[in-house]
């Protein structure tokens, strides 16, 4: 397999992430230990750039990503950057012949994502969206249980993803609370990722029902100022929704989940079974069976735990009894992008994946003005 070399843009929190796994992939899957490269890393200030690379362990750091676009051998690029820049970077790596890995959400608005998924197409690159918690093993076994007619006809659905990250009212304006930057609030920030979770298990949606609110109107501009901004993104976002199928459900957001650290979870009710997953309990998923048999004493019948740990397709280690974590995911969803450039198949979650959930979001915020359900195909 060819060396892939990557050019990182945006090295935040999110990117130092991505960085350590694309060097942890080699040793998941028995690689070559350069078969994956960060060529070069782009930050907006040189000095941010140039400690990123000595973290790195790469030659050539620029404030400019373009200077990175413009280097010999870079084969794709990686963006982790403000949601406000993604659709600008992604037209210019797509011009530039680059492979494309996005975090997400994928845009700003659903015009941007449709533009975005039209580009890469037309150039015929490959490009990903950064949904890394498809990548556990159990989601992946909720999908091949659904997928197989385990559940049966599938009732209605329920997801949640809470986080105590804004409950102070002290904590200061940042880049995620300014709509200009981020095109949206909670919803955005984690309703993306448990919308996407449900849409990978369920299908797509057809309509929402939502209510989003801000509940700390003011912050500081800075921390420890008198002086206060105004909030113009949601921190709470609660949704009633239909998908495709006809499967009715439930879905909570909130960035104000008092107690909360990263509290992720969905179910699925069928006519003949049920499934819950916990991000809490990674290498488990939890199943009920209703044919099942049924005695005196409820027979065999109750939600049991099934095995999935770290069963990923071909890796060498750790070994598949050890429970995965964040990490690991984030490495799966950069290895699949690899792979996909290796082997030529199709990228998944792929920019046309990011387009319907951006969608689904625009459909909860259109909802929320309205007072009323929006479908999707009317956005």
């Amino acid at each position: 397999m060819p060396k892939i070399r990557i050019g990182l843009i945006g090295y935040g929190g999110i990117g130092r992430v991505h960085a350590a796994a694309y060097r942890a992939i080699p040793f998941h899957y028995g690689l070559p230990a350069d078969s994956i490269e960060i060529a070069g890393v782009a930050t907006t200030r040189r000095q941010t750039a140039e400690r990123a690379a000595e973290e790195i362990g790469c030659d050539f750091f620029t404030d400019d990503y373009r200077d990175l676009l413009r280097r010999p051998g870079i084969d794709a690029v990686d963006i982790c950057t403000p949601n406000n820049t993604h659709h600008e970077i992604v037209l210019a790596a797509a011009e530039a012949g680059a492979h494309i890995y996005c975090e997400k959400p994928l845009a700003m608005n659903v015009a941007e994502a449709a533009s975005m998924a039209r580009v890469v197409q037309a150039a015929g690159l490959k490009a990903q969206v950064t949904f890394n918690f498809r990548f556990f093993p159990a989601v992946t076994r909720a999908k091949q249980l659904v997928d197989a007619g385990f559940l049966g006809r599938i009732f209605s659905f329920r997801g949640r993803y809470h986080r105590s990250s804004y409950i102070d009212g002290d904590k200061p304006m940042s880049w995620r609370l300014q709509r200009e930057i981020t095109g949206g609030g909670a919803l955005f920030d984690l309703g993306s990722h448990i919308l996407d979770l449900l849409y990978y298990v369920l299908g797509e949606f057809d309509s929402v029902n939502g209510t989003l609110e801000t509940l700390i109107k003011e912050r500081p501009t800075t921390k420890g100022s008198a002086e206060l901004a105004p909030v113009a993104v949601d921190d709470i976002a609660l949704l009633h929704a239909r998908t495709a199928d006809g499967a009715l459900g439930t879905v909570e957001i909130s960035r104000m989940g008092t107690g909360a650290t990263n509290d992720l979870s969905f179910e699925i009710f069928g006519q003949q079974g049920a499934i819950r997953f916990d991000l809490g309990e990674p290498a488990w998923l939890s199943v009920y069976d209703a044919r099942a048999a049924e005695g005196p004493q409820g027979g065999e019948r109750g939600f049991r735990k099934i095995e999935a740990v770290s069963r990923y397709a071909g890796q060498r280690a750790p070994d598949w009894t050890m429970s995965p974590d964040f990490m690991r995911a984030h490495a799966e969803c950069q290895y699949q992008f690899i792979r996909a450039i290796w082997d030529g198949s199709l990228p998944a979650p792929s920019f046309a994946d990011g387009a319907h959930v951006q969608k689904v979001m625009a459909a909860a915020e259109r909802s929320s003005e309205l007072g009323a359900w929006a479908r999707l195909d009317d956005i």
